[in-house]
C-alpha cells in the first residue's frame, strides 16, 4: 500500500470517529430543541477536539512538529469550516429533507454538510497543518 493510500485510510478512520462523536451529539441536542448554531458549535467542538488528536498522532504521524502552532492551524482551517460553511450547507439542504422522519430531517442536512468538509479538510491538513518537514 502506499504510503498516501495509507495516510487517506487512516483519515478515514478518523473522519468516521468524529463524526460520529459531532452526528450524535449534534442529533441529541437538536432533537432536545437546542438551536442549529449552538447545538451545531457543542457538536463540532466536541469533534474537533477529536479529530485533531488522531488526526496528529494516527493519520499524520506528526508527532514531531509543533503542538501548538499545529492546534492553531488545525483550529482556524476546522473552525471555519464547521462553523461558518456547514452552517450554510445544512441551512441549504434542509429543504431536502421536509418530510422525513425527524431524525432523518435533523441529520440528514448535517451529513450533506460533513461529506462537503472531508475534502476541505484532507487538503488543508495535509498541505498546511500537518505537512512533513522538508528535507533539509
Amino acid at each position: 500500500m502506499t504510503p498516501g493510500l495509507a495516510t487517506k485510510l487512516r483519515f478515514g478512520l478518523v473522519g468516521v470517529a468524529n463524526t460520529l462523536v459531532d452526528l450524535a451529539l449534534y442529533a441529541v441536542l437538536s432533537l432536545a430543541g437546542v438551536p442549529l448554531f449552538p447545538a451545531n458549535l457543542v457538536s463540532t467542538t466536541a469533534g474537533m477536539a477529536c479529530s485533531f488528536t488522531l488526526n496528529r498522532g494516527f493519520t499524520f504521524r506528526a508527532r514531531a512538529g509543533d503542538v501548538r502552532a499545529q492546534a492553531v492551524l488545525f483550529f482556524a482551517v476546522t473552525a471555519f469550516g464547521l462553523w461558518l460553511v456547514h452552517p450554510v450547507v445544512i441551512a441549504l439542504t434542509a429543504d431536502l429533507f421536509t418530510g422525513a422522519h425527524p431524525v432523518v430531517a435533523t441529520t440528514g442536512p448535517k451529513i450533506c454538510a460533513l461529506v462537503f468538509g472531508l475534502a476541505w479538510n484532507y487538503l488543508l491538513y495535509s498541505k498546511v497543518v500537518f505537512r512533513p518537514k522538508e528535507a533539509a
